[in-house]
């Protein structure tokens, strides 16, 4: 049998995967017994990151389609918790009116966006959370303008650091697992079709545009998940948590693992969180190292980091 035979490359792929997606999972998992608090919080940083970044992977790696605006809809989740919480409510019930609102803002962004493509697909969702971070800046009575809001979110069982982490570890490792099926359902198919050519998929019959708004409205539930762990983990919202360096962020962060490979995102979100907390000890300018960072990245591994060592072992094989 040839080494270029589809039985003798797809195991390989396969098995390295599932052991670095164990390996990776078993870190997330152990770490925290071993590391002081304050990294205990930056792993909890992490995971809820990386699913807003896997949140943006769903419409940048499966539909074609970039947004710059899920760091807004991230944020109106967080927003909605944290006021909740202030009004005295149920964690659990602000938990889920959070995730409703973001759902909510995500299928009004998609009725508007999914008509357009490319650039201006890119420009419009950025509109569209200059929008949110505007109202959050300028609506004091509720959002408390620049002061933010601040409240006790997290519920009691989970006030110490480590039940916390682990119930976050939990929680995103159920949403990767269900975001990985869905991107390998017939619909996360349909949506590949989509991004691999559009006017082909309408050829054949499908409805692009209902996939399209089902698609970007799934990742705003995603994103609004990870908007509402964030509200617990910080119990502190302003609008620098809806501006539009959060949906930068969660792009960098999905582009810097790779774009449509889902796992890339925990890399992303490590990576640049990581860094942030190391440089920042050492220098002011640690966005200056962070920016430099990116233009390697896009120089010697424009396909992210899974991508780069995809490529390399297809490369040695």
């Amino acid at each position: 049998m040839s080494l270029s035979s589809p039985a003798s490359t797809d195991g390989p792929k396969v098995t390295l995967a599932r052991v670095a997606i164990t390996i990776g999972a078993l870190a997330f998992a152990l770490l925290p017994l071993v590391v002081p608090i304050y990294q205990v919080s930056i792993l909890t940083e992490i995971l809820i990151f990386a699913v807003l970044a896997m949140a943006v992977d769903v419409l940048a790696g499966y539909t074609g389609r970039t947004p710059l605006c899920h760091g807004a809809i991230f944020g109106v989740a967080t927003y909605v918790v944290v006021y909740w919480s202030q009004m005295g409510g149920s964690p659990y019930v602000g938990v889920l009116l959070g995730v409703m609102a973001a759902t909510l803002v995500a299928a009004i962004f998609g009725l508007l966006a999914i008509r357009t493509s490319g650039v201006y697909f890119l420009l419009l969702t950025l509109a569209l959370g200059m929008i949110v971070w505007g109202v959050c800046l300028r609506w004091t009575s509720v959002t408390g303008g620049e002061n933010g809001l601040r409240g006790t979110v997290r519920p009691e069982a989970l006030a110490g650091h480590l039940p916390f982490y682990y119930a976050v570890f939990a929680v995103v490792g159920l949403i990767t697992i269900v975001m990985w099926r869905f991107v390998r359902s017939p619909f996360g198919l349909t949506l590949r079709g989509i991004r691999d050519s559009e006017s082909r998929m309408r050829a054949l019959g499908y409805d692009v545009s209902l996939h399209l708004f089902l698609a970007f409205t799934i990742s705003g539930f995603f994103a609004g998940l990870a908007g509402a762990l964030y509200a617990m983990f910080n119990d502190f919202v302003s609008p620098s948590t809806v501006a539009l360096s959060q949906s930068v962020e969660g792009l960098l962060m999905a582009i810097t693992g790779g774009v449509g490979t889902l796992f890339g995102a925990f890399i992303g979100a490590a990576a640049i969180i990581g860094l942030e907390n190391l440089v920042s000890l050492y220098t002011e300018r640690w966005q200056s190292v962070l920016g430099l960072m990116f233009i390697a990245i896009m120089i010697f591994a424009p396909e992210g980091v899974i991508g780069r060592v995809r490529d390399l072992l297809t490369r040695r094989r």
